[in-house]
């Protein structure tokens, strides 16, 4: 054995506490480990961000339920009769229900060349015979402006959730097809047609939900 072999070996503890030492010592050490901890937390956010847009489930924190709670609430407007409430025009025909008694259905009946027609919507008329203004029931898009042979000049317009209302008999329209209206806006004034002919000036007003003609006492009022 040579005489070096016989120096003393040094603690491994001793030897692992120098070789850190050397390396904090080191320029880059800690510009590295700093990079290392941002890469880690970028990746941890990709990871959050990735795991709430693929719709997993993250822990409740309470705040997500405190914030629903502070979120207003949309409501829907709700309709309003379509004629100028200072005309006093009254409802003087109904829409026709199959559920309702023989004798509101008789009353809801409209006679055209010999044959009688289910009611698809209200009339209004005033008692004295004269015109009226006619509002707009909802906020909406005019999506149609014509002159019917039948119903006369008509206006529609389209509201959310698959809802038109719809005014026919109409006379001095005022609205264009394209335009925004705002509800209780004036759209038209009463008017004659030659379906209800008899019914002299009013306004026969519907509301579609769906493309389907639906009874408008069960929206007016409501939201």
């Amino acid at each position: 054995m040579k005489p070096e072999d016989n120096k003393p070996v040094k603690p491994v503890s001793k030897v692992s506490n120098l070789k850190w030492k050397r390396l904090f010592a080191k320029k880059w050490f800690f510009p590295a480990v700093y990079l290392a901890a941002a890469a880690l937390i970028l990746s941890l956010v990709w990871w959050y961000q990735g795991a709430q847009d693929s719709g997993v489930t993250k822990p409740n924190t309470g705040w997500e339920q405190e914030l629903k709670q502070e979120e207003p609430i949309a409501k829907t407007e709700p309709m309003k009769a379509p004629a100028d409430s200072g005309s006093k025009a009254l409802e003087t025909m109904g829409y026709y229900d199959e559920t309702a008694s023989e004798k509101t259905k008789e009353a809801s009946l409209v006679k055209y060349a010999n044959t009688y027609w289910p009611h698809s919507g209200l009339d209004y008329t005033r008692k004295d015979g004269k015109t009226f203004g006619v509002l707009a029931a909802m906020s909406g898009k005019v999506v149609r402006v014509e002159e019917n042979p039948l119903t006369g000049n008509q206006v529609e317009i389209e509201h959310k959730d698959g809802l038109v209302t719809v005014y026919q008999s109409l006379a001095d329209v005022s609205v264009k097809k394209g335009e925004s209206v705002s509800q209780g806006e004036p759209i038209a004034k009463a008017g004659r047609n030659n379906f209800e002919k008899e019914a002299g000036i009013h306004l026969h007003f519907e509301v579609r939900k769906d493309g389907e003609s639906v009874n408008p006492a069960k929206f007016l009022g409501k939201q």
